[in-house]
């Protein structure tokens, strides 16, 4: 199977998702989440250092429960930048919203 180079919106939402982790996590150790989350610490430390930029959901989701995230805050959280993006308008919502 041949793998597609990521787009940049798909390794910068990569990174969103990694700082989210490590900001979420705050003193736990990383061992310590990846085990309760029946994850790979490897595949953790992948994950918040962006390395994987698109992580499988269940991955996801196991590991947002052992943080207290919830996947709706995630979601919004990583996908921030998408939903400031110039509109066909040309201004983007930031913009509308100070003028």
């Amino acid at each position: 199977m041949v793998r597609l180079p990521l787009t940049p919106a798909e390794i910068e939402r990569g990174q969103r998702l990694g700082a989210l982790l490590r900001r979420a996590r705050a003193d736990r150790s990383m061992l310590e989440v990846a085990l309760d989350a029946r994850v790979s610490p490897e595949t953790l430390r992948k994950i918040e250092s962006g390395r994987v930029a698109t992580p499988a959901f269940s991955t996801i989701a196991a590991i947002a429960d052992v943080l207290g995230l919830s996947l709706d805050a995630v979601w919004a959280e990583v996908n921030q930048p998408e939903r400031d993006a110039a509109p066909a308008g040309g201004r983007t919502t930031r913009a509308r919203l100070a003028s």
